[in-house]
C-alpha cells in the first residue's frame, strides 16, 4: 500500500511543478463554459500550440466532438493530427523519454491543470511570456519564474519584452485621477510587460481572446460534467424545497392535537 501511495505522488509531481508560481498578480478572467464557440476555438488552439508537447490523457476525442458540438468528420479532419482514432484519448505526441532529454522532464498532461491552478492563473501565465536570453529556451515568465518551457505562442502574440510605460498610479488599490480634470495620473514604469509592434499574428485583443478561448476549453476538460452537475443540483433542490413544504404541512397536521 505505501508502495502504491508513493507511485501516485511520484506520478503527481509534474504536475505540482508546472503550478508552482510566484506572486505576481492575477489577472481576472471570466469564464463561460456554455459559449461553444469559445470552446471550438480553444480546442483548436490547444491541438495546435499545445499537443505537441502536453496531453490531456483523460479526454477521449469523441466526449469532446460531442460536447463541443463538432461533428465527426470535422473531428478527425482538423483536430485529430496524431493518426489517433475518433475514440481515443488525447495523448501527446512526444514521447515521454523525448520530454525527459529536451527538458529536464516530462511535459505535465494538462486534462485537470485548470482545477489544480485556476482560470486566473493559466490566462496570466499564458500571456506573460517574455524575452530572456539568460534562460535555455530565451524566455521567462512572470507568473512562473525561470519557467522550464518555450513560448510556443511568440508566433500570435508577437515578441514581449521587459520595458518602460506609462502606468496608472494607484494608492490602496484604487486608481488616482486628476481632481481637476480627471484624467488618470500617470508614471513612466521599466518593469512592464511590452509587445514588440509587428511581431504577431494577433493584436493584444485578439490575442487576449485567443487565450481565454483556451483557457475556457481547459476549465472545461478539468470538468466535462461541471454545467450537468450544476443543472442536476438545482433540480435537486427545487424537489427539496416542494418536499420540505409537504413535510412541513404534515408535520402540522400531526401536531396540531398536541398541546
Amino acid at each position: 500500500m505505501k508502495k502504491q501511495i508513493a507511485a501516485l505522488l511520484l506520478a503527481a509531481l509534474p504536475l505540482f511543478g508546472f503550478a508552482a508560481g510566484g506572486a505576481y498578480p492575477l489577472d481576472s478572467v471570466k469564464i463561460d463554459l456554455t459559449d461553444k464557440a469559445a470552446l471550438q476555438d480553444g480546442a483548436q488552439t490547444f491541438v495546435n500550440y499545445c499537443m505537441g508537447c502536453h496531453g490531456a490523457k483523460f479526454q477521449r476525442y469523441e466526449r469532446v466532438a460531442n460536447d463541443l458540438g463538432i461533428s465527426e468528420e470535422l473531428m478527425m479532419d482538423n483536430l485529430v493530427l496524431t493518426g489517433a482514432k475518433y475514440g481515443d484519448h488525447m495523448k501527446s505526441s512526444m514521447r515521454e523519454s523525448d520530454g525527459k532529454a529536451w527538458f529536464g522532464a516530462a511535459a505535465p498532461d494538462l486534462t485537470n491543470v485548470a482545477r489544480v491552478r485556476g482560470t486566473d492563473w493559466l490566462y496570466t501565465y499564458l500571456r506573460t511570456f517574455y524575452e530572456d536570453p539568460s534562460r535555455p529556451y530565451g524566455v521567462n515568465n512572470k507568473v512562473f519564474d525561470s519557467v522550464g518551457m518555450p513560448n510556443v505562442l511568440v508566433g500570435l502574440q508577437g515578441r514581449q519584452i521587459i520595458g518602460c510605460k506609462q502606468v496608472q498610479i494607484e494608492e490602496n488599490g484604487k486608481k488616482v485621477f486628476d481632481p481637476l480634470t480627471g484624467t488618470p495620473v500617470t508614471q513612466e514604469a521599466c518593469d512592464q510587460l511590452t509587445v514588440v509592434p509587428n511581431t504577431g499574428k494577433l493584436s493584444e485583443v485578439e490575442f487576449d481572446e485567443k487565450i481565454k478561448n483556451l483557457v475556457t476549453f481547459l476549465e472545461y476538460s478539468a470538468n466535462p460534467v461541471k454545467l450537468k452537475s450544476q443543472r442536476i443540483g438545482m433540480y435537486v433542490l427545487l424537489f427539496l424545497a416542494i418536499f420540505f413544504v409537504f413535510a412541513y404541512l404534515l408535520k402540522r397536521e400531526y401536531w396540531k392535537d398536541v398541546h
